[in-house]
This record gives C-alpha cells, structure tokens and sequence, in this order.
C-alpha cells in the first residue's frame, strides 16, 4: 500500500460517524483501565476544573452583564455539586486517568459529509482538564455541547439516549447538568480566547462579532443546563409487533426523551451484549424472577432520568398491572406527568411485521408467533385510575409518529 492510500485509509477510520462514535466511546469508557483512584478524586479534579474555568473566563469578559451571568453560573454549579457530592464519590469505579479525545485527537465526527467536531467529541484538551482524572460524563458532556452549540440538538438527543442505552450508565444523567455547564463555560472562553488572539483589528469586525455570538450562545446554553424542566414519563406498552420500539425513537428526536427499553435491561442483567438480537438458548431470560428484576431495573432507570429534568421513555410489554404502576409511580411520587401509551395494530400486521423480523434476524417465526399468541392472552386490561393517562396508538394510522409527538406534547402542558 503507497503512503497516500494508507494516508487515505488513516482518514477514513478518523472520520466517524454519530452511532459509531458512541459505540467506541462506550466501549472506551467501559474498559478496565486497572488503575485504582481515591473515594474522592473525581470530585476533587471536577472542582479544580471549574475553579480553573471561572479563573480563565472571567477576565475575558467585558460586560457587567456578563460578569453577571458567570457569577450566577458559578454560584449554581458550586450548590449543586455540594448536592451531588455523594453520587460523585460512589462512581469511584468509572473514573478515567485520560479523556477519549487524548487518546484520539486525529479522530473527526461527520454527518452527511460535514466535520462537525474534531477529536470526534471536541473536547478542548489544552484548557483546564484537559488531562488527568475524570467521569466519562466530561466526555459525554462535550459531545453534547459540541452538538448544540453548532444547532445539531437532534443529534446530541440521539447521543445521550443511545449512549445511555448501551452503556446502562444511567446514574451519569444526574451529573449531566453540572458537566455540560462546565463545557458551556469551556466554550465561551475558547471564543473569547480567539477573539484576544485576533486583537482589535477594525478591519475584522466579522471575526470580532463571531466570537462574541459564540461567547453569548454558550453561556446561554449553560443557562439553560442549569434550568430544571419538569419532564414527563411516558410508558410505552403494547405487544410483539405492535410498534413500540420504532414509535418511540421518535420521541428522541422530537421530544429528548431518553428510552430505557426493556430488552435491552432483560439482556443486560445476564450479562449479555444489549445489542445481540439473539437469545442464548442456554439462558432462560424470560423467567418470572428475571421479569420481576427487569421491571423494577426500568423503575430505577426512569427514576434516575426524572430525577436529572430528562424525559423517559419506558419501552416494555407490560403485560401486567402492576408492572405498568410501578412505573407510573415513580413520576406521580415526584409530582411529574405521566403518559401511558397503548400500542396497538390488527392482527394481520401484527403477525406480517413479526415474519418479517423474523426473516431479518434468520429465525423461524413460529416460536415469535407463539409468544404474540400468549402476550395477548395474558394482557392485563387497563384499569380506571390508568385511564386517566392512557392514549390509544394506531400504529398502522398515517402520520402515527407526529400523531404520537404532538399528543404527548399536548398532555404535558394540560398537567
């Protein structure tokens, strides 16, 4: 291979796109790095970072109102990480001794031909923290950021629910808010810092002006993940072949919910790969005792995401009553709205999507068709108190995914 064909290679790999950056990204996090960290050395060195960011941003701002805000900013991030305190010190065992973006800083994030981040999650390794301990939510963080800040929401919504999908860390939700405040304030002095290295130059207004629109544009997004929303639930239920799973995607984008999806955490409590469509003949997943342990994990999850201002999407059969109230609870508990949606489809198109998964996955569809049979048979019929937050779905309906949007939309602001 000549050096301009290996070079060209070299390029290709670095360039990567949003679904195969968040599957490394999770494989890196995950990895065991062997290293042991004191109890609180992850809290220390994100104190350290945001002292650090504070000291190199203010002086760059020349605006009372400016000054205003990053005193407020710093103001909330120090109660609030005083509030965290006890979740940062029990993720001793996720820290990291490097950031993903140190160990590829050659990589680039693209989108439909577009570079939208260098290191693919453009963390700014030589400010503060750009090196030493850290929770992978730092890296996470500056995904998300990167992402919204270049009017690419859409796709930090498909980052977080995909990455918390995958990796199960779900108790990095509650951190998130604190870790993209401090990105936020690592943007705004990166601009500002391009803006003194330009000087006064009267004959580059528009490079002056850009960089105070970037300045302005990421303390407001600090602002704003500092902002506490009061996000909804919604239980999605229905069963085989009813649409759930594809329906609910589209709350990602259009809502930010983030799913937690009951196939994935039924997998993922015996250890296997949530992404491995197969079922280990070996390994009875479906038992009453894993069922029990897979609806209380989704309680827990969902818990968590409300807890951290996100929407949650729960994504099961939920055959049983009960399963559905315990779920229910964990947003009426916190005086948050809650939407059950029922999944529905005719049996005809029921029984053609599960041949045709059937066919995709190489299986026989004989054993899916069996299992539909029993879902049906023992469904639980929804209760009165369940009515009052329940909404039918026709998935086979035209628009059925705006129709699902747009309800959910309406709910929230009629509780």
């Amino acid at each position: 291979m000549s050096q301009r064909d290996a070079q060209h290679v070299a390029s290709s790999e670095d360039a990567l796109k949003l679904d195969e950056l968040i599957d490394r990204l999770v494989a890196f996090h995950c990895r065991d790095s062997g290293e042991s960290f004191h109890e609180d050395a992850g809290l220390t060195a994100f104190r350290e970072r945001i002292a650090d960011e504070v000291a190199a941003l203010e002086p760059l701002l020349t605006g009372e109102e400016d000054r205003h805000r990053l005193s407020s900013l710093r103001e909330w991030l120090e109660q609030d990480i005083q509030r965290l305190a006890p979740i940062f010190l029990s993720r001793r065992g996720r820290l990291l001794s490097a950031s993903w973006a140190s160990e590829h800083s050659d990589s680039r994030l693209c989108d439909q031909g577009r570079v939208l981040l260098a290191n693919a999650i453009g963390r700014d390794l030589q400010g503060p923290g750009g090196d030493g301990v850290l929770d992978p939510g730092n890296d996470l963080a500056a995904l998300l950021v990167g992402l919204d800040a270049r009017g690419e929401s859409g796709l930090a919504r498909q980052a977080l629910d995909r990455y918390l999908r995958l990796s199960g860390d779900y108790g990095l939700a509650r951190l998130l808010s604190v870790f993209r405040v401090v990105e936020a304030l690592a943007g705004a002095r990166r601009a500002l810092e391009r803006r003194r290295a330009a000087g006064e130059d009267a004959e580059r207004p528009a490079l002056l002006a850009e960089t105070m629109r970037a300045c302005h544009g990421h303390l407001a997004l600090a602002e704003a993940y500092a902002e506490f929303r009061f996000p909804p639930l919604v239980i999605g239920f229905g069963v085989s072949g009813s649409g759930k799973s594809r329906f609910t995607r589209t709350l990602v984008g259009r809502l930010g919910a983030v799913r937690v999806c009951s196939d994935v955490e039924r997998r993922r409590l015996h250890g296997i790969d949530p992404q491995d469509p197969s079922t280990p003949s070996a390994v009875d997943i479906f038992s009453r005792d894993t069922t029990e342990r897979t609806y209380l994990r989704l309680a827990e999850c969902a818990g968590t995401l409300l807890e951290a201002g996100f929407p949650a999407c729960v994504d099961g059969t939920f055959l049983k009553r009960e399963q559905r109230d315990l779920l229910r609870q964990q947003a009426e508990a916190r005086g948050l709205p809650v939407l059950l949606v029922s999944f529905e489809a005719d049996d005809a198109t029921l029984r053609r999507r599960i041949e045709k998964r059937a066919g995709r996955q190489g299986v026989e569809a004989k054993e899916s068709l069996a299992i539909l049979a029993r879902q049906q048979a023992g469904f639980e019929a929804v209760g009165d108190e369940e009515r009052l937050h329940l909404l039918h779905l026709d998935t086979t309906a035209h628009n059925a995914a705006e129709t699902l949007a747009g309800l959910i939309q309406d709910h929230v602001r009629l509780t």
